[in-house]
Order: structure tokens, then C-alpha cells, then sequence
């Protein structure tokens, strides 16, 4: 892990009393639990959803680490699953302080294909998914924010400028930006803050569905000025300090959190 236990003792209980929807753990690999074991660490509460019964096997034992009271199915394309996570949320808690968007989906054949060949099915599958559905997430957590919160939703660099074989989520990811800042202007008079975090390529299991996925990461080893990966534990920190109390000032920003790969032409 990037931050030792020194390190992180300086900032202990920074997020003592939020408590949080984390959305999009796979496996410990995904940029979503890696934010979940910061926030834990740092004394927030989360709650955990898995996609369906064959990932809640891989999902628990995750969430049972991070003591984890609520763990729920959602798969967000299943209608009234979504509602039931917030009842949930609601019944059990009261309300709620922050959420953690980090979900994606397009079928292979529009992933791996050109952006002029996309079917309509999969373009509207992937902002379904990946995008959409953070508006849901956002209507649903606004009445449960009463003093205020944060969304936070993962993006790409493949939102604001061509990345080879990134494709059609390249024009999906820059929706989901401009998505974020709609809600930052709207939800901002309830002190709701609202953020795109935008990590560098990583060795997820959602990112090994890119073509030619290895030379993606090699490219971004070698451009950005750090000349290595982010670790999953640093986007949480970042996910960290926009929850806390410290950003209160800042809102509708994509926040890149790549080891200055976007700096780079």
C-alpha cells in the first residue's frame, strides 16, 4: 500500500461520522475498494453493493473487511434495484454523506470496434451504465443529504482527448463529466458537492476489457512525468480529502489523479 500506517495516522478520523454508498467493487483490484480502504481507514462507514450472485462470493469477504453493515446486490440496468439500495440506506442509517460511482459497461463488439460503427444498442448500453446512472444515483442520495455531501464518479482521459482502442467510452466518459457538473450547479445551493476523479490507466479487471490494454499502460508509464502507475489507495485519498470537510470549497471539477499523464501532449 502507498501510505503507511505513520502517514495515514496523521490524518486518522478525517471522515469519522460520514457515512457512504461505495459502488463498483469487483475484486481488491478495483479502484472502487481501493477508496473503500482509505475511507474505512480514515473512520468512515460504507456501505457495499455486488453486481449479482456470482460476484457477492468475491464482494463479501472484501466488504466484511471493511465491517461493512449493508452489502447489496445492485445491478443498476434491473429495474428497482437502485431504489431498494437507498430504502436500505434510509432505513438503516437515516442518511446519507457521500457515494462513490465507479461502474462502466459496453458490450466488446462497440468497445472494441470504431466510434463511426457503434450500435445504437451499445452506445446506449454504455450511458445506461457508466453514466446515467450516476444521475440516478445523485436524484435518489439528494433528499438523504440533508446536511449536505459529496458524489464522486470516476472517469478517463480518454474523455477530453483520443486514446487509441479507448473508443466509444471516450465519448461516454465526457458525458459523464459534463454530467458531473450540471449536478455540482444544481445540487451546490444544498451543499452538495459533485466531482469526476479521473485516474490513470490501471490493471482493473473492468480496464483489461480494452484492446491492447498492455501498451496503454506502458504509453502512460512512459509519459507521465512520474513515469509510473497511480496505485488504487492514492485515488481514494484524493476521494478522501474531496469528502471531508476540507473541500468544502470545491466542486464540479474532474480531478486527475494519474502521476501528470494529462499534462503531456
Amino acid at each position: 500500500m502507498v501510505y503507511q500506517e505513520g502517514q495515514m495516522e496523521s490524518i486518522r478520523n478525517i471522515l469519522a461520522g460520514k457515512r457512504g454508498l461505495i459502488v463498483g467493487i469487483a475484486n481488491e483490484d478495483s479502484i472502487a475498494y481501493g477508496c473503500a480502504s482509505v475511507l474505512h481507514q480514515l473512520g468512515a462507514e460504507c456501505a457495499v453493493t455486488y453486481l449479482n450472485a456470482k460476484a457477492e462470493k468475491y464482494v463479501r469477504p472484501l466488504a466484511e473487511a471493511l465491517q461493512a453493515k449493508l452489502v447489496l446486490p445492485l445491478d443498476v440496468e434491473q429495474p428497482g434495484q437502485l431504489e431498494h439500495v437507498f430504502a436500505e440506506i434510509e432505513k438503516h442509517w437515516g442518511g446519507l454523506d457521500f457515494i462513490i460511482h465507479s461502474i462502466a459497461y459496453c458490450p466488446m463488439e462497440d468497445l472494441h470496434g470504431r466510434v463511426t460503427d457503434c450500435s445504437l444498442a451499445g452506445f446506449q448500453q454504455a450511458m445506461r451504465v457508466s453514466c446515467y446512472s450516476f444521475i440516478e444515483m445523485a436524484r435518489l442520495a439528494e433528499p438523504l443529504m440533508k446536511r449536505g455531501g459529496s458524489l464522486i464518479t470516476m472517469s478517463y482521459y480518454g474523455a477530453d482527448k483520443v486514446v487509441e482502442n479507448y473508443n466509444i467510452m471516450g465519448p461516454v466518459k465526457a458525458a459523464l463529466e459534463s454530467v458531473s457538473r450540471y449536478l455540482a450547479n444544481e445540487l451546490g445551493p444544498k451543499r452538495i458537492r459533485v466531482h469526476a476523479v479521473s485516474p490513470g490507466p490501471l490493471k482493473t479487471r473492468a480496464a483489461s476489457g480494452i484492446a491492447h490494454f498492455d501498451q496503454l499502460i506502458e504509453d502512460a508509464i512512459s509519459r507521465a512525468p512520474q513515469n509510473r502507475l497511480v496505485e488504487i489507495e492514492e485515488v481514494g485519498m484524493t476521494c478522501a480529502f474531496l469528502i471531508s470537510d476540507a473541500a468544502s470549497g470545491l466542486t464540479g471539477q474532474t480531478i486527475y489523479v494519474d502521476g501528470g499523464h494529462h499534462i503531456k501532449a
